[in-house]
Parts: structure tokens; sequence; C-alpha cells
């Protein structure tokens, strides 16, 4: 596994030493976070002797993402580089290159910087930020994102001056930015669309007892309201925000954390399939339609024979996981299909919340203790089998039930429903 450290990562140039290694075919990566850098380092792993050269967007050195939102955010770290030696890996690094377009037929890949020869590519561009509609962050004064080392930097400094902050979004994203901004002592409202927290991951049921974790910190949530509009009061001014209702809202910053879309439009015309939800379509060994050519993490959906769906997973685990049978596979090593059992997990509010398996709407719910207390679990079986399981401060519930997901194993309903049973005693 890939360790991280609080070094502040080296801005740039992009040419490192190691560049020599680059640009002269091999297997080409693009995309230099998790997923992409567990590729290149698997890859070499997995025995692959031939150049490896590793395309990164930003100028800075790799870095891991998850730390931005809690201690980059908070300014008890300044970075969170990966801790590689790539010269030692025999790795080339392309820093600060943007990918433009991917001519397959020739196997290169077109870039703002020229021309990138590859034999074998992997698609790890992982997933971008959706801007909010009328205000796009970078260009709306006031109005951020959080996904790059930048953002982070950005947004740790209007935190440091305790400002107005208006949260647009309450999902994972939004409730940990909620929780660094009152940390700080920031005057924090959030607005989400939906009825409830979380609606994109969790029912209503669940996600009940979470939205008084936002009156608990001392920030304003509104559910089941749209920001209309948002006009910025210039440079250093406040931001003026209008929701649907007509309600006005003031604030120094708007942060907006609204979801995500795969990194994937550049692939336009290039042959890789990409379904609906403008993720690359990879099979069961996270191959493209393409010859030659994988994807994996935020940027790839995968089938699941365990859930009987294709899965796209936008989750920290998943850009860990799948590098490894994307190595074994450009190795040509025998391997078993990708299929995992997604993991997630969150820190706000002062609690631990944990998330493993995939859940439909149609899947029972079982709940073990009370969701009004400091722990608790949440359930999903389908025929009686465990799909999913939620627990909040109960992380012994979480190891248990992530093997029995993984062991395919039917629970007896009335001893999982009692939270003082261990899980895997109510395995049949």
């Amino acid at each position: 596994m890939i360790g991280v450290t609080d070094a502040e990562p080296d801005p740039g140039p992009a040419s490192r030493p190691q560049d020599a290694a680059a640009g002269s075919g091999g297997t080409v990566v693009v995309g230099a976070g998790m997923a992409g850098v567990q590729t290149a380092v698997a890859l070499r792993e997995q025995g692959c002797t031939g150049a490896v050269t590793l395309v990164g967007a930003e100028p800075h050195d790799p870095y891991d993402r998850p730390p931005l939102s809690k201690a980059v955010l908070l300014g008890k770290a300044e970075g969170s580089a990966f801790e590689v030696d790539f010269a030692e890996y025999g790795i080339g690094l392309r820093l600060g290159l943007h990918a433009d377009r991917l001519d397959t037929a020739g196997r290169v890949l077109e870039t703002d910087a020229g021309p990138v020869p590859y034999e074998k590519l992997v698609l790890a561009t992982g997933a971008a930020p959706i801007p909010l509609p009328g205000a796009p962050a970078g260009t709306t004064p006031g109005v951020h994102l959080l996904r790059t080392l930048d953002d982070a930097a950005r947004l740790r400094a209007v935190l440091v001056r305790r400002s107005r902050i208006l949260v647009v979004g309450a999902g994972w994203i939004g409730a940990e930015l909620t929780t660094a901004a009152r940390e700080q002592g920031c005057e924090v409202t959030v607005v989400e669309a939906a009825g409830h927290p979380l609606a994109a991951a969790l029912p209503a049921a669940v996600a009940a007892p979470m939205a008084g974790w936002y009156e608990e910190s001392g920030a304003r949530l509104l559910t089941g309201r749209r920001v209309e509009r948002v006009e910025s009061l210039g440079e250093d001014g406040p931001v003026a925000v209008v929701l649907d209702d007509g309600t006005e809202l003031s604030a120094d910053a708007v942060v907006v954390g609204i979801g995500a879309r795969p990194a994937t439009a550049w692939l336009a015309g290039s042959g890789v399939e990409l379904g609906g939800d403008g993720a690359v379509r990879a099979d069961e060994r996270l191959r493209t339609n393409v010859p030659g050519v994988w994807a994996v993490g935020d940027c790839a959906s995968f089938p699941s024979a365990r859930y009987g769906e294709r899965l796209l997973i936008h989750h920290w685990d998943n850009a860990l996981q799948g590098p490894t049978a994307v190595a074994a596979d450009i190795a040509g090593a025998p391997g078993t299909a990708y299929d995992p059992v997604p993991y997630f997990w969150s820190e706000q509010f002062g609690r631990f919340v944990q998330y493993v398996g995939h859940h439909t709407a149609g899947d029972e719910l079982l709940w073990r203790g009370d969701p009004q207390g400091a722990s608790w679990s949440v359930c999903w079986l389908r025929g009686g089998r465990l799909m999913s399981l939620l627990a909040v401060g109960r992380p012994r519930d979480l190891t248990q039930g992530r093997k029995l997901i993984h062991a395919g194993a039917a629970l007896d309903r009335e001893r999982a429903a009692d939270a003082a049973v261990p899980l895997k005693s109510a395995a049949l």
C-alpha cells in the first residue's frame, strides 16, 4: 500500500530526473492520483520491465486526496505526497501535462505539451467535481471547489479568516467541509437540494439522524432548496446567493460539493466506449473495448457479478485495489475478475462513518443500535444475505460485515438486529 507524507509537494517544474525513461512508448498511465500511481507501482511489482510513464495534469508531485478535506484543509499538514521513489521504480514522471486527445489507431496520447506514444495505455484520470450551474469556480469570485491541493490551499486561507461559509451539497464532501469549517470557527450554512443529507448514497430513514449532526455542530442545514443564482460582489467582497424559494443568503465564500463526473470528455472520438454516466466501460479485467487500453479508478465502471450490475465507484479503496488487477492483466498473469466489495469512510462531526458493500432500494433494511446514540449500524439484506453495511462508531461491525459480504453469508435477522451480539455470530 502506498503511504503518504506531510512534506510539502514540489510545485514544479514538470521535468524530473526520472523523465529520461518517459516518452519512449512502453506502458503509459494517464492520471497521477491514487489509481495512476498505484498502477505504475503495481506494474513493476508484477514484473513489467518495459518503460512505464506516469502522466499527470498537475505540476505537483503525485499526492493523495482524502487528506485535502481533513488535515490539509485544517492546516495540520502542508501536503499529502505519496511516499514513492519513482526513480527507484524506474517510473518516468511527466507532470503538468493535460491530456487533450487519444489516437488509439496510432497509439499516441496527445497532450498540451506534445504527443506521448504508447504501446499499452491505462486510463486513470479520475473524476472532476460538478460545478455550480451559472457560477463556475475559478471564474466566479468567492466560489470554490475542493478537489486539488491548490483548491485546499485557497480554502484553508478562507477558513483561517473565520469567514461565513455557504456549502452547497450535504453529501460526503459537504459534511467534511462543514466539519472543518466549524472546527475553525466559521459560520456555516449548508444548502441541499434533496430532502436529506447524503441523498445520493443513503435512504431518508438512514440519513435522518445525520441531519441532526449539522445542528449539533452549530451549522445551519437547509434541505429541499436549490441555489438559483450567485452574485459576486467583487474579488474580496461577500457573495450573494439566491435560493429557488426566494431566500437570499450572504456569505464570504461558497464551497460547492454537489458530486463529480468521470474526467473522460477528452476521450471523445477516440473509440473508447463511454457509458451514459460518462465513465469508461471496462470489462471484468478492467480492459476497455480498445485493444491495449485499460481503465481504472473513478473514471471507469466495471461489471460486478457479486451485485449483478455495473458499478462506478468514486472511492479511494477502489483506486487502491483496481490497479493490481490492471497490472496483472498487462503482465499476462492469470487472475480472476475484478469484483471488489466497495468500501468507504468519512470523518465528520466527531464521528467515524464507514460503509462497505453496495445496496439498492429493494434491499431489506436492518438496524443495529439506536441511531440517536453515539454508535449504530445498518445492514442491507437481499434474500437474507448481507449485501452492505453502514457503521457509525462501530468499526468491529464494519470489519466483520466486510468478511461476511465477501463470504456471501446469510444472517439470522433476530441476532443481527441485536447490537450486543457480534455480527459474525449472526451468520447462518
